[in-house]
């Protein structure tokens, strides 16, 4: 590739402050924030990533994680090397013409994805309005405090374009924490992005403006916690109803998003 092909890599974007939950694969975490960056559209078609070296420090793992991260990247499309020159991003998104026939594998496990995902946002719209509910009845300063801390990081990583995902989830964990239910905690856990397994859903989907989508779930998120906040159960149960319930039809609109 010449060097005036090459898309050059996104002003600001920065993986330095995603956190790693020691409950999970290191290499899984960063396969997942690179995956989200690239099928989003926040890493274009055409950029060569950074060095090995580089994006080790940004995730603070070992080159040997990275790596693993990186290779499965590469089988699924999403990346290629070039001998002397470093890793490329190439296209995520899926040609329309190569989905109308269901007979084709990879069309049909696309199909299934996507009916696994709208069944996690039914089982959403059950469990996490429920959840909001019983946050703003038993919220403490601290869970507060978490909400807060995870709102103002996602705001932080909009204005710098950074990667977003960590930070959605962290704020509907914090709700569900704030319920002091564990079985709620671990039932959000269950439905937190499952991205590993969304690889064809994700491409077919890719189409959409991430920052628009971004600043509106922004807008959503405060309100659910101004309710929370001011302990009204009632409304900070319909907010998240109505917030679920955009991200549905976001979705079927090919406008994925939490």
């Amino acid at each position: 590739m010449n060097k005036e092909d090459q898309t050059a890599w996104p002003a600001g974007l920065s993986f330095a402050d995603m956190q790693q939950s020691k409950a999970e694969r290191l290499s899984d975490r960063v396969y997942e924030n690179l995956f989200h960056a690239i099928v989003s559209g926040m890493i274009p078609t055409g950029t060569r990533l950074p060095s090995e070296n580089a994006l080790a420090g940004e995730f603070d793992v070992s080159r040997p994680v990275l790596r693993e991260a990186l290779d499965k990247l590469r089988i699924e499309g999403l990346i290629y090397s070039v001998r002397g020159s470093g890793n490329y991003v190439q296209n995520a998104s899926i040609d329309e013409t190569q989905v109308s026939d269901p007979s084709d594998d990879a069309d049909r496990e696309a199909m299934e994805r996507v009916g696994e995902f709208l069944n996690g946002l039914e089982l959403r719209l059950i469990v996490e309005p429920q959840a909001a509910y019983l946050a703003a009845m038993r919220r403490g300063p601290r869970d507060l405090e978490r909400m807060r801390a995870a709102l103002d990081r996602y705001d932080e990583a909009l204005a710098t374009n950074a990667i977003l995902h960590y930070h959605d989830y962290a704020f509907h964990e914090a709700i569900a924490t704030a319920t002091g239910n564990p079985r709620i905690v671990e039932t959000l856990k269950s439905l937190e992005y499952d991205v590993s397994r969304s690889v064809n859903l994700m491409r077919l989907l890719v189409k959409y403006q991430p920052l628009v989508r971004a600043e509106i779930v922004k807008e959503e998120h405060r309100e659910i916690y101004r309710h929370i906040e001011a302990g009204a159960a009632n409304r900070a149960k319909r907010a998240m109803r109505r917030h679920i319930e955009h991200a549905r039809m976001r979705t079927m609109n090919g406008t994925p998003t939490i």
